[in-house]
């Protein structure tokens, strides 16, 4: 099945849309999340952030595939005290029991609400509210398949009124990217024998920077440990959790490829951010020109906090 909905076409079909807010619809594109790239997402938050000239918030909708991406990503250089609201549907318009016009309802009440202002980029499925920092997909097919684990959610919405846990609190935006920037930061998740092949390969294949997503609280290989400490003069080498929940420790293992000895060996704890967070940030610094240090004290900082952003 292909993209083939406008957005007229989607607030068309959400009874009662009318009586929450005002909605001026555009479709910005019409293609599947997972063809989507940074510029493209980018080219969203310029859009939203025109929109929210004039209107109390904006949302955006798209396929789930990369909302815990997408969202991140716009979170990190969203200026604005307007929410900017991300949403889409786990099953088709033409399945049974289809979740997209109750969420894209949730979504507009949480970005038409005066208590969303200050909180950011949030991501609404299933009347549930997630801190764009936070959230993950985790599931592929079930309708409750977005969690903000281990902290939890942010807000719901019941009877049409989003109800927060918690006051707004979120990190200064991020400068944009500079004109023609497009640094190359790679992903790799270790495993059970890895000897660093990959990340060397990564190293010599003109990268600007890596997250590797480790075992356990930050943990690898001997051998990949060996790898990591020689590739890390060459570029940052950022250490996250490949579980995808809690955080990469500091001070509590010793032994060869454990936390202290990476740290130890030049590499960037990722704290609290999971590996594809850790990664958007590390690309939204360096597109925006940041230095070792900027970077090395921002990851610090934003991988602290257990916050929504």
């Amino acid at each position: 099945m292909l993209p083939s909905l406008g957005a007229a076409d989607l607030v068309a079909a959400v009874p009662g849309l009318a009586d929450v807010a005002e909605v001026e619809a555009s479709t910005l594109a019409t293609v599947p999340s997972a063809h989507l790239q940074p510029s493209d997402v980018l080219a969203f938050g310029r859009w939203a952030a025109g929109a929210v000239e004039t209107s109390a918030g904006a949302v955006l909708v798209q396929g789930t595939d990369t909302i815990e991406e997408t969202a991140y990503l716009l979170d990190l250089v969203w200026d604005r005290p307007e929410p900017l609201v991300v949403t889409g549907a786990m099953r088709p318009a033409t399945a049974a029991g289809a979740d997209g016009p109750a969420n894209l309802l949730a979504a507009a009440v949480v970005a038409a609400s005066p208590d969303a202002r200050g909180r950011g980029v949030l991501v609404v499925l299933d009347d549930d509210v997630h801190a764009a920092a936070r959230v993950r997909k985790r599931d592929s097919t079930a309708l409750h398949a977005f969690a903000s684990e281990p902290f939890g959610l942010v807000g719901r919405v019941l009877e049409r009124r989003v109800h927060f846990v918690a006051p707004p609190s979120r990190h200064p935006s991020l400068p944009p990217p500079l004109d023609g920037a497009h640094p190359r930061v790679a992903l790799l998740e270790t495993h059970l024998g890895d000897r660093g092949e990959l990340l060397r390969l990564v190293a010599g294949d003109g990268y600007d920077a890596v997250v590797v997503a480790g075992f356990g609280v930050g943990h690898l290989s001997a051998a990949m440990a060996e790898v990591v400490e020689e590739v890390a003069t060459r570029m940052p080498v950022v250490l996250a959790s490949r579980t995808g929940r809690g955080p990469v420790l500091r001070s509590t293992y010793g032994f060869p490829g454990s936390e202290q000895d990476l740290i130890a060996r030049g590499a960037l704890p990722a704290g609290w951010l999971d590996a594809r967070k850790a990664r958007l940030l590390v690309w939204a610094l360096l597109a925006a020109g940041a230095g070792p240090e900027e970077l090395r004290a921002t990851l610090e900082e934003r991988g602290a906090t257990p916050g929504p952003s």
